[in-house]
């Protein structure tokens, strides 16, 4: 009898293991798509049956990116806006996070349920009035306009107040009866120990500046400001597309997303487990 419930443990977590190996391969499928086609010519990128591995694989795609379009520019200017903007957003999200989590002060439920109620508005139905809003402030095609609408974030709030929760309070009772300020039992207590916390919200953060396309295309119509995600819709032409020229600026793009999740991702799990997200 044991070993038949051994034996369906095993087959259990055998089946398991096939159904994520096929998951993963799902999931790489459309990567390893780009990478090939990112080593063909245009008209070979559609030919069917799919050719994975080209025969004579056009490496010159990965040096003519950088001459078609200002490619080095766009790249600087979107890692530009996705460190300035992940900083702040730490910053801001991490001090409200801590004034929520561990402060007591008339209606603070009540405000952060309000600032949090706000995840709920999609940006579309409030961005006209942003753009009209920067404009006015002569903000308009400047990188400056992105930086402060990006600077606060209310799911970064969320995501670090409920990491807050678990750390106990008697922890900042007693830096309050040593004369720790606030500020810093901030700095020396509660962002020393939220290293999970703060991966994840790096993570989220700067993926989504970095691949953000409808932001910069609004505010952004220099050239020279452009991000890459804009970059990328120059090798699309009235009549045509370079669709070779596009999967390797694309798998170009990708590479300082992947570098920072590979530094961060051993916190991954373990902030978005603590931070009680679920998917």
């Amino acid at each position: 009898m044991a070993g038949a419930n051994k034996g369906v443990k095993i087959g259990a977590k055998l089946f398991a293991y096939i159904v994520l190996i096929m998951v993963v391969l799902c999931m790489l499928v459309p990567y390893l798509w780009m990478l090939s086609s990112s080593l063909k010519l245009n008209k070979d990128v559609f030919t069917f049956p799919m050719q994975w591995i080209p025969e004579l694989p056009r490496w010159g795609n990965y040096k003519e990116i950088w001459t078609r379009i200002p490619l080095a520019t766009f790249i600087y200017n979107t890692a530009k806006l996705s460190v300035i903007v992940t900083i702040l957003q730490i910053l801001t999200s991490s001090f409200a996070a801590y004034a929520f989590s561990k402060l007591h002060f008339t209606g603070r439920n009540t405000l952060f349920l309000g600032y949090i109620a706000t995840i709920a508005i999609p940006w579309q139905a409030y961005m006209v009035p942003q753009f009209i809003m920067m404009r006015s402030m002569g903000l308009n095609n400047t990188h400056l306009a992105i930086i402060l609408l990006q600077a606060f974030s209310a799911f970064g709030v969320f995501l670090m107040r409920q990491f807050y929760q678990s750390i106990p309070d008697e922890l900042c009772e007693a830096a309050r009866i040593d004369g720790l300020s606030e500020y810093g039992i901030w700095a020396r207590i509660m962002l020393p120990l939220s290293k999970p916390a703060l991966s994840t919200l790096t993570i989220f953060t700067f993926v989504s500046t970095w691949n953000d396309f409808l932001g910069p295309m609004i505010y952004l119509t220099k050239t020279e400001l452009k991000t890459i995600q804009i970059g990328l819709r120059m090798f699309i032409s009235q009549y045509s597309a370079e669709y070779g020229l596009i999967m390797a600026a694309s798998v170009v793009s990708i590479i300082p997303v992947l570098i920072v999740f590979l530094a961060l991702q051993k916190y991954f799990v373990q902030g978005v487990a603590s931070s009680g997200i679920k998917g």
